[in-house]
């Protein structure tokens, strides 16, 4: 099972690594709504980060050039700046465990993520470009989800493409939320925080894949 496991961890990295850096212009173009999809994840961390802590989310923005908003009123602000970056690596890492470990959950797992975007573009509306953008990809997902068998899969590509995402961009992609959340939480600098967030989703990452690999099954089924 372990070696199955890191067959498809491996196919699932090569193939995003290949993309990205060795599939020129088409490996921009196939891995663009993937890119707006880790901008959703991190506006949809915001989001959950307010509701968490009692605030209300106004509207969520994903813009063409894979920039993001959240507006909302109320809640912790603290919690509201961490959860774009922690939040999206929080799940990612969920994506990619029920991916590799869940066979059972794949499916609805799917279904509920595409739900999340039809909910966040109608409910949360913002612009027109993402909401279109958001029910597009979630009926793509789910028609893929429906005809063929790569569930797991999906969840895997989708979960690490948002780790890594995060990860390699940790120094320029959270930078309006960290000036924020440095200006908030006036304990440590700017970059002291930007150091701890990559921390704590480095560690995420390694608790996860731990998970994943570790010799005895896990007790949820």
């Amino acid at each position: 099972m372990q070696n199955a496991l890191l067959f498809r961890l491996l196919g699932v990295t090569g193939l995003y690594i290949g993309l990205k850096y060795f599939g020129g212009e088409v490996g921009l173009k196939v891995l663009y709504p993937i890119t707006l999809l880790v901008t959703f994840l991190h506006e949809l961390g915001h989001g959950l980060g307010t509701i968490m802590t009692g605030g209300k989310v106004l509207h969520i923005n994903i813009e063409s050039n894979g920039a993001g908003v959240t507006v909302s009123q109320g809640g912790w602000r603290g919690v509201i700046l961490m959860g774009g970056y922690i939040g999206s690596a929080v799940l990612g890492n969920i994506l990619f465990y029920i991916g590799a470990r869940k066979e059972k959950w794949a499916s609805s797992t799917v279904t509920l993520l595409c739900v999340m975007m039809v909910f966040t573009g109608i409910y949360w509306y913002n612009s027109m470009f993402a909401t279109s953008f958001l029910i597009a990809f979630a009926i793509g997902l789910s028609w893929i989800s429906k005809f063929t068998k790569l569930d797991r899969e999906i969840l895997m590509f989708l979960g690490l493409a948002s780790i890594l995402y995060i990860i390699q961009d940790f120094d320029v992609g959270p930078s309006s939320d960290l000036k924020a959340y440095a200006e908030h939480m006036i304990i440590f600098p700017e970059v002291v925080w930007r150091y701890l967030w990559l921390s704590i989703a480095l560690v995420l990452c390694v608790i996860n894949l731990r998970m994943i690999f570790r010799n005895t099954p896990l007790t949820l089924n």
